[in-house]
């Protein structure tokens, strides 16, 4: 046992002679002429400045991550600082029925000519008489040329008394806000959480100019997916919700329903109801509307202006006070596109929870983003990831079929009309 031990310490003397020489751990000898306890006082010192030194170096390499880190999770798109503009307040209306065509001017009676009249054969010669008396009836020698004058002016005198056609109608001013409903596609865009890239996520949109339905699915990872329906018909103030569901993970799904005939709002997940107003949405359908008004008017909703609607939640109804910021770039899939922000306002004091929506002319003011912020600081961003590019059907107009909006193409754009000349 001792020859072993010894051939053992033999062995691993070179690695204690490395370790010691890396890491002194023996006592340093004080100088001749220095008491003992000067070489401790002098080491101490040193050796807290070196943790200090460490420390320093951890916390700083701490803080470039997480600076790193941040600065990676930053979404691409950030809002430029809006411009001080005038307010303008809109609020539901009915959708403005077309204006009428002016009619043309009828054609005037054409007034038949009169044909003149032949002379009077003249009379046989008769036995010489006395000269007869001439009276009012008896005809003149002049009388043929006098009554063709009197026909020539005929034609005249019945085109002066003749009415004159009446001015063309002019087509009534219409009040009311005028409304383009997309027509149906599959719509993808990428989400993401926190800033962060998930799963593909997508808007199911089918419009049959009488009826509508919209599916929006967003994945979520270690919850599931979220999924918000959406369907009804299109009335005069536009999309009209009659059901409305929104089923969070793996939860029980929680309906809203629409009694447009009783004009009340019932909740599976409360008792009780509330009154449906006119143009009423839910948090979804809501986007889709306001799509269709600025596909119908662009040029009304400039910086500035608010919008109202009446919004129903899975428990609630409020009034949502959305407003026009502007022109702004956004990058997306495929590239920058431009595209109008609009944003909802504080509900009430203390409303932290934020709506963001950007609508782009180049796929028929379709949502191109879509921005929700919660109350704990949590954003779900929905991107759009098809084609940016402006399908061949432009400017065709706009119909309610069933044009795909994926990857390749997108509703076209609503048909500019001309204004009327004067």
């Amino acid at each position: 046992m001792r020859v072993s031990y010894a051939f053992r310490l033999a062995r691993t003397a070179p690695f204690h002679a490395s370790t010691m020489s890396l890491f002194q751990f023996r006592r340093p000898r004080p100088a001749s002429g220095e008491p003992p306890h000067a070489v401790f006082d002098s080491a101490i010192p040193r050796r807290c400045g070196r943790w200090v030194l460490v420390v320093l170096i951890v916390a700083g390499l701490h803080w470039s991550a997480m600076r790193w880190i941040e600065h990676n999770r930053q979404p691409t798109n950030v809002p430029p600082e809006a411009p001080p503009v005038q307010v303008e307040l809109l609020t539901p209306k009915p959708i403005a029925p077309p204006a009428p065509q002016p009619q043309p001017p009828k054609p005037a009676d054409r007034v038949p000519t009169p044909t003149p009249r032949k002379p009077a054969a003249p009379a046989p010669t008769a036995a010489p008489a006395p000269a007869p008396v001439l009276t009012a009836a008896t005809p003149q020698p002049d009388a043929p040329a006098a009554d063709a004058g009197v026909a020539a002016s005929a034609p005249a005198q019945a085109q002066a008394q003749a009415p004159s056609p009446l001015p063309a109608a002019q087509p009534a001013a219409v009040s009311g806000d005028k409304l383009s409903v997309p027509p149906s596609g599959e719509l993808r865009y990428d989400t993401l959480v926190n800033g962060m890239m998930n799963q593909t996520g997508t808007i199911h949109w089918i419009n049959d100019g009488q009826h509508y339905e919209m599916v929006v699915s967003i994945p979520l990872p270690f919850v599931g997916p979220y999924v918000y329906s959406s369907k009804g018909h299109i009335d005069g103030f536009g999309i009209a919700p009659e059901q409305y569901s929104e089923q969070r993970g793996r939860r029980a799904a929680d309906v809203a329903i629409f009694n447009r005939e009783a004009k009340q709002i019932v909740y599976t997940k409360t008792p009780q109801s509330q009154p449906l107003a006119d143009g009423a949405q839910d948090r979804f359908s809501v986007v889709m509307q306001l799509a269709s008004l600025v596909r119908g008017a662009p040029d009304t909703y400039k910086p500035g202006v608010t919008r109202q609607f009446s919004v129903a939640d899975n428990d609630s109804n409020e009034i949502w006070p959305i407003e026009t910021v502007g022109d702004e770039t956004v990058q997306a899939r495929g590239g920058f596109t431009t595209a109008r922000h609009f944003t909802r306002l504080p509900r009430k004091e203390g409303d932290r929870r934020k709506l963001d929506i950007w609508l782009a002319p180049s796929i028929g003011w379709l949502p191109v983003r879509i921005l929700q912020t919660e109350p704990n600081g949590m954003q779900i961003e929905l991107l759009w990831a098809g084609s940016l590019s402006m399908p061949s059907s432009a400017g065709q107009g706009v119909t309610s079929g069933t044009q795909d909006a994926s990857e390749e193409t997108a509703p076209a754009p609503p048909a500019t009309s001309q204004p009327d000349k004067p």
